[in-house]
């Protein structure tokens, strides 16, 4: 497993992202499996055919995050039955389900990696070390219907929000 420091920052301070490897332009997306609010394992897999948004956060009960994944559920609903934004965060499936209560978000589809952490080392999202040690830092992947990654966003200072225009923009192109 590599390491990767000095990409992202926390309130200024470096930290070090942990996994196999980072997400590249025009490579194979990795696959994972995390769990759904309903405690099934999904994957990239349960999504064939659909250019798949994935809206990566430390915790949904944080600021930023919550922001973050209220912003995308707004943009899922726009994006039609050729797109889905799956939000995954180490949080458990029942902390994510009460969130979308509480935010009324019915247009993303929210992944808990952790049981496995399958996602976030398949990725190299996950945070080796500081006070976030062992969630998933803040990035936004778009992947194409066949399965590439089309867009990615590791966003530099974790407390800061993603490119969501780029984002989208980049779906809405491959949708």
């Amino acid at each position: 497993m590599s390491e990767r420091k000095g990409l992202v920052t926390f309130k200024g301070n470096p930290v070090t992202l942990r996994g196999k490897k980072q997400a590249k332009i025009g490579a194979k997306a990795a696959p994972f499996q995390a769990v759904a609010a309903d405690l099934s394992v999904k994957g990239l897999a349960d999504y064939p055919g659909k250019v798949v948004i994935l809206s990566v956060v430390p915790s949904l009960d944080t600021g930023v995050c919550d922001i973050m994944s209220r912003r995308f559920n707004v943009e899922a609903g726009k994006l039609g039955d050729q797109a889905v934004v799956l939000t995954i965060s180490r949080d458990l499936p029942f902390a994510q389900k009460r969130w979308c209560g509480t935010a009324d978000a019915k247009n993303i589809v929210t992944l808990s990696d952790f049981r496995d952490h399958s996602f976030g080392q398949g990725y190299g999202l996950e945070i080796a070390d500081g006070p976030l040690a062992g969630l998933l830092t803040r990035a936004v992947l778009v992947v194409d219907k066949s399965g590439t990654v089309a867009y990615e966003e590791i966003v530099k200072e974790i407390t800061t929000e993603p490119n969501y225009d780029a984002a989208i923009e980049a779906a809405k192109k491959l949708a």
